[in-house]
């Protein structure tokens, strides 16, 4: 048997966690592994420019998160019920997977009313989902309203390790700069780095960029439960990679330039559309893959990845990527000079 969930278990101490970005995008602190090397330096994010040259490419996924929290009430007792919109399964219908907290509490037609005027209502139709229940919300203006009454109500959907409440500039900083497409829970989290000013000069520099989609659902984040890797069953989500992408990263690929995912978010939606000659190939569609080591990567040679939390499978593709004893080495070194780790921490590049 191969790598076990207790393989990636590490003291993490609680304050490591980031409750709040650092003040400037790309002032966050950056830890560069070099693989052939076994090197680890310690720079600034925007030290991430002298690791590139022209024609090398950046691969962004160019998700964009809904506020995907709404706050309800239960008819009858009055109830606060906490709603997390996961997937939206029927446009028409105004049919949501979610998640509610506290679960319990809710049933099968049961009500819920949200805003202080009760102007949107939804009821339970299914309490039996593997991702929890699922509502249909009862709404009587056109689809557009409707999106714009859950953005109205809902708000940016920080994990739920961040005990602090939302902040108004949560809703830009919770966000990539280049974010687009708007479908994500959760943000992809290593490009929160990136600020216009960094991705000016990168694109001085003649450094190419390729943007991608993942629209990031909480399978991400889900806990791994089983001992044994192979066991664990990711969730699906929907991934968009178009003709112009393919070509800037093919090109990258051909010229044996250094292809770089921002991302673990961006490595699963490479690896899930790879052509037998080890190219990249368009795709639209859903993926549930499930990186952990051993495993030979076919697109990017360089990636971007926060600080993961233990046990979690983005610890695990990381693992697999930059070699399992080496990222136990340099997670180490993070805990040890005070890295910041999660959603709103600090990065790593690795060469």
């Amino acid at each position: 048997m191969g790598m076990k969930l207790s393989n990636f278990n590490f003291n993490l101490p609680p304050e490591l966690l980031a409750e709040y970005p650092a003040p400037n995008r790309d002032e966050a602190r950056l830890m560069v592994l070099d693989r052939k090397n076994k090197t680890i330096e310690h720079k600034m994010f925007k030290d991430l420019i002298d690791y590139f040259d022209e024609q090398d490419v950046l691969v962004l996924n160019n998700t964009k998160v809904f506020p995907a929290r709404l706050y309800g009430n239960k008819e009858k007792t009055g109830a606060r019920i906490e709603v997390f919109l996961l997937r939206e399964l029927n446009a028409e219908t105004r049919l949501w997977d979610v998640l509610v907290d506290p679960a319990r509490k809710i049933r099968i037609g049961n009500k819920l009313y949200f805003g202080e005027d009760d102007s949107l209502v939804a009821e339970v139709i299914d309490n039996t989902t593997s991702r929890g229940r699922t509502l249909r919300f009862l709404f009587d203006g056109s689809y557009q309203e409707f999106r714009d009454k859950l953005t109205e109500l809902g708000e940016t959907p920080l994990p739920k390790y961040i005990k602090r409440e939302v902040e108004p500039e949560d809703a830009e900083r919770y966000q990539t700069i280049f974010a687009k497409n708007e479908g994500a829970v959760a943000a992809p989290t290593a490009g929160l780095h990136f600020s216009k000013h960094l991705m000016k000069r990168l694109e001085i520099k003649g450094v190419n960029f390729a943007e991608v989609t993942l629209h990031v659902g909480l399978g991400t984040f889900s806990p791994v439960e089983v001992e044994d890797l192979s066991k664990h069953k990711m969730d699906s989500e929907e991934i968009f990679i178009d003709t112009k992408a393919v070509h800037t990263i093919n090109s990258g690929i051909e010229q044996k330039r250094r292809v770089c995912a921002v991302g673990t978010t961006v490595m699963r939606v490479l690896e899930s559309s790879v052509s037998s000659s080890a190219t990249l190939n368009p795709y639209q569609g859903w993926t549930n893959k499930f990186i952990f080591p051993p495993y030979d990567f076919s697109i990017a040679n360089s990636m971007v990845t926060n600080f993961h939390t233990p046990k979690s499978t983005l610890l695990m593709m990381v693992s697999a990527f930059a070699g399992h004893d080496f990222i136990k080495e340099a997670y180490a070194e993070a805990v040890k000079e005070r890295y910041r780790f999660y959603t709103y921490g600090d990065a790593m590049l690795i060469i």
